[in-house]
């Protein structure tokens, strides 16, 4: 799927967007950055509730398609500044972190 995909679920917004065309092969769930660093696969839609600039840092380390803020967890400024700044896709939603990931899994929606 692309990352524009996540956007015809009405579950999940847009808060900074980068390449919207980019594939999204896989989802990884982790908060724990030092673990996410070392096994997030490229390509993946990253789910979590960190919202800081680190989150971001790590996304660019990783190479991922995007963050998705879960269970209603607010980004910070320098999170949002360093997204835009460095052209990362990330989304919010009220979802549950596993929930958010098992819709994301599934693919696009179909009408």
């Amino acid at each position: 799927m692309k990352v524009k995909d996540i956007l015809n679920n009405d579950k999940f917004s847009l808060i900074n967007e980068g390449d919207l065309e980019r594939n999204i092969n896989s989802v990884y769930c982790c908060d724990m950055l030092s673990i996410v660093m070392s096994r997030a696969p490229s390509d993946c839609a990253w789910v979590t509730v960190m919202g800081n600039v680190n989150a971001v840092a790590v996304s660019v380390l990783a190479d991922m398609s995007a963050i998705i803020i879960a269970d209603n967890s607010v980004p910070d400024d320098a999170m949002l500044q360093k997204a835009k700044t460095e052209k990362i896709n990330v989304f919010k939603t009220p979802l549950p972190i596993f929930e958010a990931a098992m819709l994301i899994n599934s693919g696009p929606q179909q009408d």
